[in-house]
């Protein structure tokens, strides 16, 4: 059932900024804006300035991996 919220919110900001907090792999944290392009059944993907475009699952939203930060429009 959260899993749907959080679908669902991700759905809804598409092509919307956000700010993010990714706590990956031996305690390391990267922080970065971009904006949400695409929502997939298990993905979605986030287009990086600088970057290109990285996916993520929404059990990484769950689990706390992933943080949506600063703009009200993406608050989980």
């Amino acid at each position: 059932m959260m899993l749907d919220k959080i679908k669902a919110s991700i759905e809804n900001s598409v092509g919307k900024e956000c700010f993010f907090r990714f706590n990956g792999s031996r305690n390391q944290i990267e922080e970065f804006r971009g904006t949400i392009n695409g929502t997939y059944s298990a993905i979605f993907t986030i287009a990086v300035e600088n970057f290109g475009v990285r996916s993520f699952s929404y059990s990484d939203i769950l689990t706390k991996n992933l943080e949506i930060l600063d703009l009200d429009i993406c608050k989980l």
